[in-house]
């Protein structure tokens, strides 16, 4: 049986491409150009979600917490070789009040809840790869989506690689910095999602780490 890998994101997991307003085809998405790279033997499964949440219900958009879903989505896909998690961008929006360290413990929230499903996991043992997602850069705020976003997104966006670390330590699941991977900078219309060269990137350096966390 092939090694299922499930990818549970947001919009840039998603592949929103944003000089489009649509989304990215497949031969550009990170998660699928990671299935190419990975071969045969592995099944990539998307499960991005424009707006996803660790953990907050959005009072605009219904089913964008991600710990209501993290139980289905297991389950659905059992059994599950390796959960890839990227999130938190969403969660920087000003309507929920949160700063990084209250995101980090709804990301640890969404962890447990997944360690938990016990049933879902291949050997019996949870497998999980926290991504912390490129920082929103500041000039964000001159753009449309400030109007929605809100205050201080990039400042809170910044913060969390340190705080998502300590929770990948916390609750023992392997951890990548987005940061750290991707050079080439957000897009020049909202600051905020991936480019296609961001995309080619993260899903060379998530080759590695998956190659190296399965084998």
């Amino acid at each position: 049986m092939k090694k299922h890998i499930v990818c549970f994101g947001d919009s840039n997991t998603h592949g929103y491409c944003a000089v489009t307003g649509g989304r990215f085809d497949e031969e550009h998405r990170w998660t699928c150009l990671l299935q190419k790279q990975l071969g045969e033997n592995f099944l990539v499964i998307e499960e991005g979600l424009s707006g996803r949440t660790t953990c907050f219900s959005d009072p605009i958009h219904e089913g964008l917490c991600g710990l209501d879903y993290i139980f289905p989505c297991l389950m659905s896909h059992e059994p599950v070789d390796l959960l890839v998690i990227m999130l938190g961008t969403n969660d920087t929006k000003e309507r929920f009040g949160s700063s990084a360290a209250c995101i980090a413990l709804g990301l640890k929230r969404l962890v447990e809840k997944a360690i938990a499903t016990k049933e879902c996991w291949a050997k019996g043992t949870p497998n999980i790869l926290i991504v912390t997602p490129q920082n929103i850069e500041k000039k964000y705020e001159e753009t449309e989506v400030a109007a929605t976003m809100g205050r201080e997104c990039a400042e809170k966006s910044e913060l969390l690689a340190e705080e998502f670390y300590k929770i990948a330590k916390l609750t023992g699941c392997h951890y990548l910095d987005g940061n750290k991977v991707i050079t080439a900078r957000t897009n020049e219309i909202d600051y905020m999602h991936l480019t296609e060269e961001g995309h080619r990137q993260l899903a060379d350096a998530l080759t590695e780490k998956i190659l190296e966390i399965l084998n």
